[in-house]
């Protein structure tokens, strides 16, 4: 009798185990998916203003890539705010 209530317990343990790492995978691969996405962003909207001989450009650095996976599209405006506050 105590094998299986054991088991079921540990049956549960295992289910909300597995769904905290679905979780937390998600959160990773949304992080991941940010920061590419911002990082191919920053490349084209820096040759972008390049053409128009604008010049600002944000670096493909880790702290832009983690900014922009962090923040995202508020991230990417943000570091392109600061520049065009700086050049002001």
């Amino acid at each position: 009798m105590n094998y299986g209530a054991a088991a079921i317990v540990a049956i549960c343990i295992i289910v909300l185990v597995m769904g905290a790492l679905k979780k937390k995978a998600q959160i990773v691969f949304g992080f991941l998916a940010r920061m590419a996405i911002g990082g191919i962003g920053i490349y084209f909207c820096n040759l972008f203003l390049a053409k128009q001989h604008i010049s600002v450009s944000v670096g493909l650095n880790p702290a832009s890539l983690l900014t922009v996976g962090t923040l995202g599209i508020s991230g990417f405006a943000l570091l392109y705010g600061i520049l065009i506050y700086q050049n002001l």
